[in-house]
């Protein structure tokens, strides 16, 4: 048989050079593109200025249409560019935009409308009467758009003393026939509700009136407005749910507006589904949920799941509609269900067990916020026999998602592991596996986080978990973590069966690191030391090469250990190392010893001010006053980081 490069239609052309020929033409036409240069590369205000002077003409008004659209295209493109136009600029190219309407083209009409709308807010109000007279006589038009488009750019330009003048026209318009010009008169009493809501309130009835359109969007902005009006009027509000929720609603947009107006109701409700008002609430979601709009379906089962006080019981439509939800062709439906069965399984995990079997084939799903929703969900709904092949199956899928999604799948894990106390060895050894993969700085400190918080409340876990993060640092590119475990290493590593397997660890960074990693090891070691005598002798003599460090930080941390420890033979030769278990007693600690075990009272923020309010009171009273931690001033401070080093040191001490 030939082969596809040796078949030959008779013209002499294979199919290679047919390939051959088609790519040659696509890098043709994508290097006369990428020459091709921008219309709006090189225009210069004063010119285009110049150019917009054809607008007086009338001639050219009423026969070149198109021109004065490009006109006023590139006008649009030097105000975005930020190239601003002073106020007699702005008053010129004005005056010269309401001679454009003397055109009837609707192309260069809605040109027209946007280039004011855009231009509006930045000009003087003063030049805004110049169009004003035109826009409200558009508003009359018999043409449907010049209408509708009219009273979009009236309500972005106007104010309070202007709307008297045209109040009478929106509200007209709000009833009329036409959909386009009905909901642009809706929109814009949105806007305008924001600057001169008394004046909108008096468009109630014209409202009300509008919801009973046939139109699905007129229904929509009608019952938006309408909710805008009355939403200080708590009574109003609950009658206007109560008579929408009994059928008169007919669009699936104004449907799902109306669900939301409805949960906010209840969650504001003391009583919840125990009232009135939460039973024929409840009754409408769950009648909602065989709405034909798929839209509507998914909005009445997420109102339902977060309902207040609702029971599991009540749950089971809402979870059953989702669940057929997830084998939905459509991503967005998927997502969608997903995304809600996470936030139950948070609260009411018994609720979404058997959705589990559908979540666990997403997890191979294309789109990777599914999967990863689908993952999380497991991971708080599965049983504990489940574990070992949910770990398998998030193996494969890690490698494959970013590390923002990475993070959450963490977060699971650890929840996971707190749920199930026993399966620690295998979910701590998965987050060890990951934590010597590549990733960002966030998402192994999400790691580095869980893996010490689980330390704090499953004890069993202590040995393993602190030789892993002593594994991790081996390689560690970030100073910040580093620290971080080698402050943990020194608080619970002489508490550990075998703390002189630390020691290795530890001294490698002061060997291999930067001047920050070097300075926190030597803290470490220094505690080491301070806690086990048997490892002192030997410390000392680790300490003592780090004398002559090059960096000052690390110096007098070892100057200082050194002389905490009661070290009498500073000048040793680091030759003379001791074996690791030696038993030597030569050396006796001062009692000052114990401020290297000692945490800080006070989280580093909170000592700062301190320090600061002690500085300012300083000049005003006694300058003799010692400064000690009893003699500052007591502040506090909430902030997240004071909360985050106050939680750290907290769970340092867990461990013990």
């Amino acid at each position: 048989m030939l082969s596809a490069d040796q078949v030959d239609d008779g013209g002499g052309l294979s199919i290679s050079s047919m390939v051959k020929e088609i790519q040659g033409l696509k890098d043709k036409f994508k290097r006369e593109d990428s020459d091709s240069p921008s219309p709006f590369a090189d225009l210069e205000k004063a010119t285009v200025l110049q150019e917009c002077r054809v607008f007086s003409d009338s001639k050219v008004v009423t026969e070149s249409p198109r021109k004065c659209s490009q006109l006023i295209t590139k006008l649009l493109h030097i105000v975005t560019q930020g190239d601003a136009m002073s106020s007699s600029e702005v008053t010129e190219v004005f005056f010269g935009v309401t001679k454009l309407f003397q055109s009837s083209d609707a192309s260069l009409r809605r040109m027209i409308y946007f280039f004011i709308k855009e231009v509006a807010e930045t000009c003087n109000p003063d030049d805004i009467i110049i169009v004003t007279s035109s826009l409200t006589k558009d508003m009359n038009s018999k043409e449907d758009l010049f209408r509708a488009n009219s009273i979009r750019v009236l309500a972005k330009m106007i104010d309070s003393t202007m709307l008297g003048a045209i109040e009478r026209y929106i509200k007209q318009a709000i009833v009329d026939k036409n959909v386009m010009v009905a909901s642009s008169a809706l929109v814009a009493g949105a806007h305008l509700i924001r600057g001169s809501p008394d004046v909108v309130r008096r468009w109630v009835n014209e409202v009300q009136e509008a919801l009973n359109s046939p139109s699905d969007m007129v229904q929509f902005h009608a019952l938006s407005l309408l909710y805008e009006i009355k939403q200080r009027d708590r009574l109003a509000i609950s009658k206007l749910v109560a008579q929408l929720t009994r059928g008169s609603i007919s669009s699936p947009l104004a449907t799902c507006l109306l669900i939301r107006y409805i949960t906010t109701i209840v969650s504001s409700d003391s009583g919840a589904l125990t009232s009135a008002t939460g039973r024929a609430a409840y009754q409408f979601l769950e009648l909602s949920l065989r709405h034909r709009s798929e839209a509507v379906i998914y909005e009445a089962a997420k109102a339902l799941c977060s309902l207040p006080g609702i029971e599991e019981r009540d749950l089971g439509p809402a979870v059953a509609v989702l669940q057929l939800f997830l084998s939905s062709p459509k991503s967005s439906l998927r997502l969608a269900a997903m995304r809600a069965l996470s936030t139950v399984a948070i609260a009411k995990p018994a609720a979404v067990i058997k959705c589990n079997d559908d979540m666990e084939s997403l997890i191979t799903d294309s789109n990777r916020s599914i999967a990863t929703f689908a993952i999380t969900t497991l991971l708080k709904t599965g049983s504990e026999s489940s574990v070992d092949r949910l770990m398998k199956q998030i193996s494969s899928f890690m490698n494959e998602i970013a590390d923002e999604f990475k993070i959450v799948v963490v977060t699971a894990i650890r929840e996971l592991c707190l749920k199930y106390p026993l399966k620690h060895r295998i979910l701590v050894g998965f987050l060890a596996n990951f934590l010597r993969e590549e990733g960002g700085f966030d998402f192994k400190k999400a790691i580095v986080d869980a893996i010490i918080a689980l330390m704090c409340v499953i004890p069993e876990t202590k040995e393993s978990s602190l030789f892993h993060l002593c594994e991790f640092i081996e390689d560690c590119e970030f100073t910040a973590l580093s620290t971080q475990i080698l402050h943990l290493v020194g608080v619970v590593g002489p508490t550990t069966i075998a703390p002189a397997r630390y020691i290795r660890f530890v001294y490698n960074r002061v060997i291999l690191e930067n001047a920050a990693v070097r300075a926190a090891a030597i803290t470490t070691l220094s505690k080491f030391a301070a806690q086990l005598p048997a490892l002192r002798v030997s410390v000392s003599v680790l300490l003592r090469r780090s004398l002559r460090d090059e960096d000052d930080e690390v110096r007098d941390r070892a100057t200082l250990a050194l002389r905490l420890l009661g070290d009498k033979n500073k000048d040793r030769p680091s030759s003379s190392d001791l074996p690791l278990d030696s038993r030597s007693s030569e050396q006796a600690p001062l009692p000052e010893v114990q401020l290297l075990l000692e945490p800080l009272a006070l989280p580093f923020p909170q000592l700062e001010l301190a320090l600061r309010q002690f500085e300012a009171t300083r000049g005003h009273e006694d300058d003799d006053i010692a400064l000690t931690l009893a003699t500052l001033p007591a502040v506090k401070d909430h902030g997240p980081r004071a909360q985050t080093i106050g939680r750290q040191i907290l769970c340092h001490r867990c461990p013990r």
